[in-house]
């Protein structure tokens, strides 16, 4: 999705920015773990088609995709790429032609040094914020059985389960936003500030 090409986002624990090329070594490296295929689902993919996925993440309609940086370790030293400076990353996915206010969102914090220090849990919440310019109104998270630190994370951000599926061994949460519920995303991200990506990039450290 092109709508979030040049658009950085700047949290507390994590920085958001778009899914690049230069990003695509270490997301490759990340991908050939075994527990993360299961856990998200996919097939390993040679360098080759993690390059030509990268590009169709960006120019689909129907995708919007933010890596997810250690805002700590990229705020530290100027010159610090944001290569390895890496998490995971966060995407929505509209999944449902017929209903354009509902959005699918997923997150991975790849890298296990990242986990468990709320990463997943702000880049979850600065996503659904951001995208609420585009009318969605129902999120939801589509969960391994097994994947219990995120379904406890998913409930956190007062997801409620809808859906079991034991064909695919997954869970399905659902969050929609009503006027309350809008009024506590502004909350828990008016610290999050919207810059220009490669304009932010120096301003912001």
């Amino acid at each position: 999705m092109r709508l979030n090409e040049n658009i950085l986002l700047l949290g507390e624990k994590v920085v958001l920015v778009p899914y690049t090329s230069e990003h695509v070594p270490r997301y490759h490296e990340w991908m050939k773990s075994e527990e993360l295929q299961r856990l998200t689902a996919s097939e390993p993919l040679t360098l080759e088609q993690e390059y030509s996925m990268q590009q169709s993440w960006r120019e689909d309609a129907d995708k919007c995709t933010f890596i997810v940086l250690d805002a700590e370790k990229w705020q530290a030293q100027p010159r610090t790429t944001e290569e390895s400076c890496m998490a995971g990353d966060v995407n929505l996915f509209l999944t449902d032609p017929g209903d354009p206010s509902l959005g699918e969102i997923e997150v991975m914090i790849a890298e296990p040094s990242c986990r468990g220090k709320g990463f997943g849990t702000e880049a979850v919440l600065m996503m659904m914020s951001y995208v609420s310019k585009l009318g969605l109104t129902k999120f939801e998270a589509k969960i391994g059985q097994g994947n219990e630190p995120s379904i406890r994370m998913f409930r956190k951000l007062h997801f409620e389960q809808v859906a079991v599926s034991s064909i695919f061994q997954e869970v399905t949460l659902r969050l929609t936003v009503t006027e309350h519920e809008r009024q506590w995303l502004l909350e828990q991200t008016s610290h999050v500030q919207e810059k220009c990506y490669r304009d932010g990039l120096s301003e912001s450290r």
